[in-house]
């Protein structure tokens, strides 16, 4: 039984390659190369492929949230990125999506994961995960460390209240909190410290 395989980069040579590698083998059939997330997402909802690989770049990105989406359709979908951290992997479990892919594997090991997901498993990597999912080195409470993902996608303090139904006040004293626990200049040494650290 072959796999159909959907994916999904906005960026036409790597799109390109992407397929033509898949389609070297003969169990893979490229259904639905698509140019953008939402593309992906469209498609999905049509032709409800076994696979759905969407790409992932840091930042503003929504692969995850579309990658949910196609998830949540009974497709199998992972996700495909230059780099990971912990904060994307504690998302992308949370959302039902069947891994992640690093760009920097090789060819073998991205054809492998993709049997892998179809067959029902979920492809993380298993260090990076753990630690991911338990952050035991990371001295923030859950609420504080859920307001420092949000000062990392760029929110204000009136945003992130907004967001987590929280007071300003109670905002700026997690704000307060989180920076003496990490011995930060401010929030913005503390954000650069997470990342160091791969919390996020």
């Amino acid at each position: 039984m072959g796999i159909d395989v959907l994916v999904a980069d906005d960026l036409y040579l790597s799109r390109f390659a992407l397929a033509a590698l898949l389609e070297r083998h003969d169990e893979v059939r490229v259904v639905g190369p698509a140019e953008s997330n939402v593309a992906a997402l469209k498609f999905a909802e049509t032709q409800r492929p076994d696979v759905s690989v969407i790409s992932y770049e840091s930042g503003g990105s929504d692969a995850i949230a579309v990658a949910e989406k196609i998830a949540g359709m009974g497709c199998r979908s992972m996700l495909l990125a230059r780099a990971v951290t912990r904060s994307v992997i504690r998302q992308a479990f949370a959302a039902g999506i069947a891994g992640i892919v690093e760009r920097s594997v090789s060819p073998r090991q991205f054809v492998e994961a993709i049997h892998r997901v179809h067959q029902g498993e979920r492809v993380f990597d298993a260090e990076l995960t753990v630690a991911a999912l338990s952050n035991s080195d990371c001295p923030l409470s859950a609420r504080e460390f859920s307001v420092l993902e949000n000062v990392a996608r760029g929110d204000t303090v009136v945003e992130i209240a907004a967001r987590m139904h929280l007071s300003q006040g109670t905002v700026r004293n997690y704000l307060s909190s989180m920076v003496a626990k990490l011995g930060a200049r401010n929030r913005i040494d503390a954000l650069r410290m997470a990342r160091d650290s791969r919390w996020i």
